[in-house]
């Protein structure tokens, strides 16, 4: 959305309840429109249930959260596709971390369940390239 000249128009569009979790691209289209208009909250990140699954809802993907031991869900952007990163092997692992980018769910929007399954595809389809050894995870103090 940070590339739209009229962000109003497309916030008009989407129907239902939303809620903005604030990432590193959105200040400059905030400036735009009165974002309490079109969103139930706005902020960096979210705890909220389905009725069937509890969500953490966060721009950037995060290692633990809460209920992580309870089966709850944390659903991130931040990183699109990338999985160069070397973030990219520890993500790979967490089955209850979802990318909600749109690069990974065919430019589309997508039920819970689609973005459960587009995650595994993605993940499956991606394997990590661990090429690193233990003393590059260290920093110099030098």
């Amino acid at each position: 959305m940070f590339f739209c000249n009229d962000p109003e128009s497309y916030l008009r569009q989407l129907s239902s309840k939303k809620h903005l979790i604030v990432g590193n691209h959105d200040r400059v289209w905030m400036k735009k429109v009165r974002v309490e208009d079109h969103f139930e909250s706005v902020q960096p990140m979210l705890e909220i249930s389905d009725g069937t699954h509890y969500l953490t809802l966060c721009h950037y993907p995060m290692m633990t959260w809460n209920r992580v031991s309870y089966g709850s869900y944390m659903i991130y952007g931040h990183i699109h596709n990338n999985n160069g990163g070397p973030y990219w092997p520890l993500l790979h692992q967490m089955d209850q971390a979802l990318n909600s980018g749109v690069d990974v769910n065919h430019f589309m929007p997508v039920t819970f369940e689609e973005m459960v399954e587009n995650n595994c595809l993605f993940r499956a389809a991606h394997p990590p390239q661990i090429e690193q050894t233990d003393s590059e995870f260290c920093l110099s103090t030098q």
